[in-house]
């Protein structure tokens, strides 16, 4: 796989504090170019790291909310009140402590009875919110916020499931066998699409899969991460010591060979 922009943070904390900065540096960028941000979050514990930091001063005064335009990247088949609700995360540890028109947050419908048909009425609204067609191309989101999975998933792009090779469609329901569930997702057109990508990892428990997905071979179906590979954008991985040993020890294992 083609190296990236990889950042290594003594601990997690420093990890988010960077992220805050990117994702303020990213917003007030995109609002002084084209009059909003449009950000897609993430689920998990290091983004609600990044949350509740953005949630306070001095980020939370940095950006023209009013301005920011929220998706979600995946969902899990839950509703909003759910625990494992990734917008209840979100909604919970920043976007109902920050001044935020409700109507901006877009939230995917995890709860739906019909998974398939709400990943279709979440592309339409992606498309009615930025004023583009729905059946065109993806848009150009500012900034889209990702995570990995110990198996090296993304968003809910699992290995070897029918989502990594859609072409077309910006979300889907995703079947993810390993879970015996549908999940919602964002697809690679509309992830290769961002202007902007930062990879959140954190743990030692990530440390073998992220050497595997930054210096193996590219095995984009087995780790579906690798595919995630902006064609006109920024990818940023920031990744904390602990995930980062595996790929550290690998790079002074091959200079002390050289």
């Amino acid at each position: 796989m083609p190296l990236s922009d990889v950042r290594i943070f003594d601990h997690a904390e420093q990890l988010a504090r960077a992220a805050a900065e990117g994702f303020v540096e990213s917003a007030q960028k995109a609002i002084a170019r084209s009059g909003r941000f449009v950000v897609a979050l993430a689920g998990g514990s290091t983004p609600k790291r990044l949350y509740r930091l953005l949630a306070d001063k001095p980020y939370s005064q940095q950006i023209d909310w009013s301005r920011v335009l929220v998706l979600w990247s995946d969902e899990r088949t839950v509703g909003p009140e759910h625990p494992e609700s990734n917008y209840k995360m979100a909604w919970d540890a920043l976007l109902c402590r920050v001044p935020i028109d409700p109507t901006r947050v877009l939230r995917m419908p995890g709860e739906a009875k019909d998974i398939d048909q709400a990943a279709a009425d979440y592309q339409q609204r992606i498309a009615a919110a930025l004023d583009v067609s729905d059946h065109g191309a993806a848009p150009c989101l500012d900034l889209i916020l990702l995570g990995i999975g110990e198996d090296g998933h993304t968003a809910s792009l699992f290995p070897y499931t029918a989502a990594l090779d859609e072409q077309h469609r910006w979300v889907v329901a995703n079947h993810v066998p390993q879970k015996n569930m549908k999940r919602l997702t964002m697809t690679l057109p509309i992830l290769n699409r961002a202007k902007r990508i930062f990879f959140l990892v954190t743990g030692a428990n990530k440390a073998g899969v992220l050497r595997e997905i930054l210096e193996g071979p590219c095995e984009a179906a087995r780790f579906p991460a690798q595919a995630v590979q902006p064609t006109d954008g920024q990818l940023v991985w920031m990744v904390d010591r602990d995930a980062a040993a595996a790929w550290e020890h690998a790079g002074k294992d091959q200079a002390s060979q050289s």
